[in-house]
């Protein structure tokens, strides 16, 4: 992919931050800033126009504030070419930035997974567009729910987002999401929220459908392995992909050892209504893989057509800098949301 990095970035090693630079850039940090940087290292890379939905009132605000953080360099940026306009600015963590999260962590930078060269291999990834959908694809249902300015308590709230990188250190030797989620969704009548754990396929179009029905495999070890029901959301662009996907991953699914322990679900992009205020994957697009009705669902609805699922003890608030694969350290995920949002 050809990009047009804001300023030329040397691929060697850059000089160790010392200790006193780095207090004085944390000095510099709102608490809001700090949410950036771990954000930008836990999901990589993240458009103006995400970070200004999770993070900022409006995207004016969030514009100043990026290029004031890109001033201190403790983040960068790029614009990949576009055949009509201009992108907006693709946001990824710098080596200040990555520096200030190990020295809160009291661990070294490369114990992190960062390398210098982080930007050029994010600009010119070819899993870039992926990565984006994905990232977008979370960032529209954080905000489904939430008005700019508003300071109720929404109905349906994303409570946890992971990455794929996450997932993979977590859960890689058996299955590799493309995300991990928790949904939460209360109702008016004074009842319990209903909770939606799940892992995330988003497909593009490219990749084979008999590939994608493949990583049903996976899911089915990872639940026997953890004795966790997890649901596999998988999400194509088009009604007509869909349509075809659902016949590949059903015929992999019901050959299962046990398929209720994957429970599956399908929606299309395509589906999304763009009159809408905020179109988002939380609306009623939501098929389930093992019901024969062309009924769709509200994404907290499958709550209740998948009596065999299980849910993990609820994350901590306080959640431990744990060691995971190869020695790299693995930050406590942030929250999907801004928390002085």
């Amino acid at each position: 992919m050809i990009v047009h990095p804001d300023r030329h970035h040397d691929t060697r090693a850059p000089r160790s931050i010392s200790r006193t630079a780095t207090a004085a850039l944390v000095g510099r940090l709102t608490g809001r800033d700090h949410w950036i940087l771990r954000m930008l290292h836990e999901h990589r890379v993240l458009t103006t126009n995400q970070l200004a939905a999770l993070a900022f009132p409006t995207a004016k605000v969030a514009r100043r504030r990026m290029a004031l953080l890109h001033r201190y360099q403790v983040v960068d940026r790029f614009r990949p070419l576009q055949a009509r306009g201009s992108a907006p600015s693709h946001w990824v963590l710098a080596p200040a930035g990555a520096a200030i999260l190990a020295a809160e962590a009291a661990a070294d930078v490369r114990a992190l997974g960062y390398r210098s060269e982080h930007i050029l291999t994010i600009a010119h990834s070819l899993h870039l567009t992926h990565t984006l959908g994905v990232n977008e694809w979370f960032t529209t249902l954080t905000t489904a729910h939430h008005t700019p300015g508003g300071s109720g308590d929404a109905p349906g709230v994303l409570v946890a987002w992971w990455s794929q990188t996450r997932a993979a250190r977590l859960w890689g030797d058996l299955a590799r999401p493309d995300g991990y989620g928790r949904y939460t969704h209360t109702t008016d009548t004074g009842s319990p929220p209903r909770v939606l754990d799940f892992f995330l396929e988003y497909d593009l179009g490219t990749t084979s459908l008999r590939r994608v029905a493949a990583k049903l495999l996976g899911y089915a070890e990872l639940a026997r392995s953890t004795g966790i029901v997890t649901p596999v959301l998988v999400w194509v662009p088009t009604r007509a992909r869909e349509t075809h996907a659902r016949h590949a991953l059903h015929d992999t699914w019901r050959h299962l050892p046990d398929p209720d322990t994957v429970p599956v679900a399908t929606a299309a992009a395509g589906l999304l209504d763009p009159t809408a205020a905020r179109p988002s994957p939380a609306d009623r697009v939501w098929l389930p893989l093992d019901r024969n009705v062309s009924e769709r669902l509200h994404l907290h609805e499958l709550t209740e057509v998948w009596p065999a699922r299980t849910l993990p003890p609820p994350a901590s608030d306080d959640e431990p800098t744990l060691p995971a694969t190869g020695g790299i350290v693995l930050l406590p995920a942030p929250p999907p949301r801004c928390p002085d949002m």
